[in-house]
C-alpha cells in the first residue's frame, strides 16, 4: 500500500503517473517531473522519467549529484521512525526543464551541480 507522507500526501499520485515518461534514453534537457526531498537532510531526488511500477531515472543530489535510478519503493519506506517518514514530495513543484534547476541552483549555491 503506498505510503503516505508526514504532511499527508503521497509520494507518488496517480496523475503524476500519467505524465511521467517511461523509461527510455534520458537527455540533458529532460524534463523533471516530480522533486522528492528529505527535509532532514540535503538529499533531493528530481525524477525525469519512471517505468510505471517502482524505478525512476533522474538527477540526485545527495552525497554526490549524479544521474541515476531510484526506487519509489525505498523512497516511501525510508523513515525516521514508525510514523515519521523521512522523504517528502514537492507538492508546489512545476514541472521544469532541469537544465533550468541546475542554472538557478548555481545562482543560489554559487556552482553548478
Amino acid at each position: 500500500m503506498p505510503k503516505v507522507g508526514k504532511r499527508g500526501h503521497l509520494l507518488m499520485t496517480q496523475e503524476i503517473r500519467k505524465q511521467i515518461p517511461q523509461l527510455q534514453n534520458a537527455a540533458e534537457d529532460s524534463i523533471v517531473w516530480v522533486k522528492f526531498f528529505s527535509p532532514y537532510s540535503n538529499w533531493t531526488w528530481y525524477a525525469t522519467e519512471f517505468d510505471g511500477v517502482d524505478t525512476f531515472f533522474g538527477y540526485v543530489c545527495g552525497f554526490a549529484n549524479e544521474w541515476g535510478y531510484f526506487s519509489l519503493k525505498e523512497l516511501e519506506e525510508t523513515t525516521l521512525g514508525p510514523d515519521l517518514p523521512a522523504i517528502e514530495r514537492d507538492c508546489s513543484f512545476t514541472p521544469t526543464p532541469l537544465k533550468d534547476l541546475l542554472e538557478k541552483a548555481g545562482k543560489i549555491y554559487g556552482a553548478l551541480y
